[in-house]
């Protein structure tokens, strides 16, 4: 078999956007070049890399399996660019980056002071919910993962980063908000609103409650923690959320965070990144760096 690397990343493109139009838009080279590459590399690989379904073009197997191996190459050559140009004084590169949506709250931060310090780095930051970013994971689309629930099907390795408490909240106009102490079987008279199931908040809180023998009457189950937090507020039940993911002074947001007996729920962040991989000098650089901002951060820092 005979591949050159212009053939892998067009196909690559071609994984990532669905047709051999946006894969030549993405890779700056017209449409009758990007099929012509292909069949070149099909014809030398004897099978058949993709096959079209209405509009849509999806790799077979056989595409897949070079697609995977594209990456990979792709992955380790960016490594030798990286380390050729530290032999050389310099700090570039690309880094990709996939969180879980709630690690929005501080990754960003400790993200925008690694750029401040490593202007030359391009980043790719990928915010999404949990199901996504472990997609992601095991097609090793990335560098690094931040998640609170590791995938446990994954092979994986994984530094803890941070703590990431989950609250119980109220309206600041609950009842409840005015007590010193509010007792399990309170809770349990209580609607609640959560996070979706799969997300790596409800996973955490559903394990809780069953270990206190509970099960919370769910009247609502979204999709992000802001319409937790408004659903909240507005007076609609309880809520669970990371601590991470409210103000400061919450408020000012309308809510307040009960103290309730065996809470909040005892959840951290991790980074992680498929096993056997070998980072990349900046992934490596940029792990450091979240491990040193990491040791002492503050909720609300």
């Amino acid at each position: 078999m005979h591949a050159t690397f212009r053939q892998l990343r067009l196909l690559l493109a071609l994984a990532d956007t669905g047709s051999t139009t946006a894969a030549a838009r993405a890779c700056h080279v017209t449409q009758p070049t990007v099929s012509m590459q292909l069949k070149e590399l099909a014809d030398s690989i004897g099978l058949p890399l993709y096959e079209q379904v209405g509009r849509q073009l999806y790799l077979t197997e056989a595409g897949q399996a070079v697609a995977d191996a594209a990456r990979a190459i792709e992955s380790e050559w960016e490594g030798l660019e990286q380390r050729i140009a530290a032999l050389k004084g310099m700090s570039q590169g690309r880094l990709r980056v996939a969180i879980a949506s709630t690690a929005k709250y501080f990754i960003p931060r400790m993200l925008g002071r690694f750029c401040a310090s490593h202007p030359a780095v391009d980043i790719s930051l990928q915010v999404l919910n949990r199901e996504a970013v472990v997609e992601r994971m095991r097609r090793n689309l990335d560098d690094l993962y931040v998640l609170s629930q590791p995938p446990e099907d994954i092979p994986h390795e994984r530094r803890e980063l941070l703590a990431n408490p989950l609250v119980v909240i109220a309206a600041n106009e609950h009842p409840l908000a005015r007590a010193g102490r509010v007792r399990s079987a309170q809770l349990q008279r209580e609607p609640f609103i959560l996070r979706e199931k799969g997300s790596g908040t409800r996973m955490a809180i559903d394990v809780h409650f069953k270990q206190l023998g509970l099960a919370p009457r769910v009247r609502l189950e979204l999709g992000s923690n802001e319409a937790v937090k408004q659903s909240v507020a507005a007076g609609m039940g309880l809520g669970l959320v990371s601590r991470h993911a409210l103000a400061a002074k919450p408020a000012e947001e309308g809510l307040a965070v009960l103290h309730a007996d065996r809470f909040p729920v005892a959840s951290s962040w991790s980074a992680l990144w498929l096993r056997g991989k070998r980072l990349s000098p900046l992934a490596e650089e940029f792990l450091r760096h979240l491990e040193q901002l990491a040791d002492g951060w503050e909720t609300h820092s």
